[in-house]
């Protein structure tokens, strides 16, 4: 995500009649990745821990759980640079379950056990959990007409035909292959397309079709989980990254969809955005850009594959990166930093008008944070997206910032920060006096507990939907922000303990109840508001 503040220099009138409706109520959630969840196996995984959050969430009144990406994550562990735009993260599968189905020993969970229980060591979880998942594989293999725990694999393997094949073998190709990143392959396997001819293909084959099952697994338990949120009334955001990582199946498996070079297969060009207040050489993300006259050509079909991947994940999904529609910062490839670079025009309204014609009912928000040009607020206002809201990035200026409460839209998202910013307590005691002295004379408060002054103004704001990162519930200081843009390690680490959800069950809960019903944001506040 660029952090930066939004400037919305022109209410420029819509380019079309609205295309989305959906955000037509009130209503609060929690921002929280899986990975947070506490668990004894060295990472949150779809297990009871992640129910009983879901319960907590409806029991405080709530109706929207918000994640980060769900993706298999590459090197950094960031969940925004995934092997894949369409398959699952394996390090969430609940080992546990699998030793109830049958297909793990008990006693193969021990070394997990022995892992932190308070942050995710990503080099551990691919030395002992990774291992476990092709055991479960093996097992079943050497039984495949035996009972399965989430119905049938096979039928999973029609039902995502489109990608999990290809995902399958370009993962096996990636482990034959040392990790090496898919351009330094031999050129007989540098694509999906030239893999299928190879004999590689039937050498690997096995290893493909764990890959394949562990996503059978993944997507299994997934679901339990999305079936015991729904029967509660809480609904799922998702998040989509507008780009995909380079070393990932997606771009190995469709190059021609991308700024590559036809001969050496590196982009021409790379993602990011040109400096700012925030960074004097920018941010060079690395991305590789679309070729999208390619997508267009086609309906932008591979677009749409990917976002009916995502709805079937969650119910609503978060497009990171909005302002890339409309247009997009290229920046050479060879160059080593952001500064260098043109801004190129993106698909625009044609692609959320082909969105809607092939998914009517889709939910998407729009992370339109940055720098936006009269354009973005035009596009944004003509697809009808709802927008966010960081009141972070309210303080410190004038009347005019567009987070301050005041200045807030009903068709909106409200956050105190995102998973990219420090907690509210920690960015309360880090920021300037300027910004602290202004939160103060606003809420007019003393500063004293600054996190749920911060959590009341987003229930209280006139935009639809408010969600709280659980570090601010928690009340939680800088040591359990999430992520730091720009910083290489030490990242999408924390994780909370069971009984932290214990204590604001306790304690907690009934003011966030209270809260939720203060502000119109329960199905009966709901309910009671539009009665006559």
């Amino acid at each position: 995500m660029d952090i930066m503040l939004t400037k919305e220099t022109s209410q420029t009138s819509p380019l079309s009649p609205t295309l989305f409706h959906w955000l037509d109520h009130r209503a609060a959630g929690v921002l929280l990745h899986p990975t947070s969840l506490p668990s004894p196996f060295g990472i949150g995984a779809f297990d009871e821990a992640a129910k009983a959050f879901v319960t907590f969430l409806a029991e405080a009144g709530m109706k929207y759980w918000q994640l980060c990406p769900l993706g298999p994550t590459g090197y950094g562990d960031s969940p925004y640079q995934c092997f894949s735009s369409f398959a699952g993260n394996p390090y969430l599968i609940d080992p546990a379950a699998l030793v109830r189905a049958g297909l793990l020993d008990r006693a193969a969970l021990l070394p997990l056990q022995t892992l932190n229980s308070d942050h995710v060591d990503f080099g551990a979880l691919y030395q002992l959990k990774r291992p476990l998942l092709f055991s479960a594989h093996a097992t079943w293999r050497k039984n495949p007409a035996g009972p399965l725990p989430y119905g049938s694999f096979a039928a999973f393997r029609r039902q995502h035909g489109t990608w999990l094949a290809g995902y399958g073998l370009f993962s096996a190709l990636k482990d034959h292959f040392s990790g090496r990143p898919w351009w330094e392959w031999p050129a007989e396997v540098r694509s999906l397309a030239a893999a299928q001819k190879s004999p590689l293909k039937n050498q690997v084959a096995v290893r493909a079709e764990a890959y394949e099952f562990i996503q059978y697994l993944f997507f299994g338990q997934w679901t339990e989980i999305r079936a015991h949120a729904a029967g509660l009334g809480v609904s799922i955001i998702g998040d989509t990254p507008i780009f995909t990582a380079l070393d990932s199946a997606d771009v190995w498996a469709s190059p021609q969809l991308f700024q590559l070079n036809a001969t050496t297969a590196r982009p021409t060009a790379v993602a990011g955005v040109p400096p700012d207040y925030f960074s004097a050489d920018g941010q060079l993300w690395g991305n590789p850009l679309y070729d999208w006259p390619a997508h267009a050509a086609d309906g932008y079909a591979w677009w749409l594959e990917r976002l009916r991947a995502s709805f079937s994940l969650c119910d609503v999904v978060r497009i990171d990166h909005f302002r890339g529609f409309d247009s997009y910062w290229a920046i050479p490839a060879d160059a080593p930093t952001a500064r260098t670079g043109q801004w190129e025009r993106g698909p625009g309204i044609d692609f959320f008008q082909k969105v809607v014609a092939a998914l009517p009912g889709a939910k998407l928000i729009a992370e339109d944070l940055g720098d936006l040009t009269p354009s973005v607020v035009a596009l944004r206002e003509a697809t009808g997206l709802p927008g966010m809201a960081i009141l972070q990035f309210a303080f410190g200026g004038d009347a005019k910032n567009l987070y301050l409460p005041h200045n807030q839209r009903p068709n909106s998202v409200v956050y105190p920060g995102t998973h990219d910013n420090d907690t509210t307590l920690g960015w309360y005691r880090t920021t300037d006096e300027k910004a602290r002295d202004h939160v103060r004379r606003y809420f007019r408060v003393g500063g004293e507990a600054v996190g749920w002054d911060f959590i009341r103004s987003a229930y209280a704001s006139v935009a639809n939907l408010a969600v709280i990162p659980l570090q601010d519930v928690l009340s939680l200081g800088p040591a359990a922000r999430f992520n730091t843009p720009g910083k290489s390690q030490g990242n999408w680490t924390w994780r909370y303990r069971a009984e932290h959800l214990a204590a604001l069950r306790d304690g907690t809960l009934p003011y966030l109840r209270e809260l939720a019903e203060l502000y119109g944001r329960t199905t009966a506040a709901a309910k009671t508001s539009a009665t006559p």
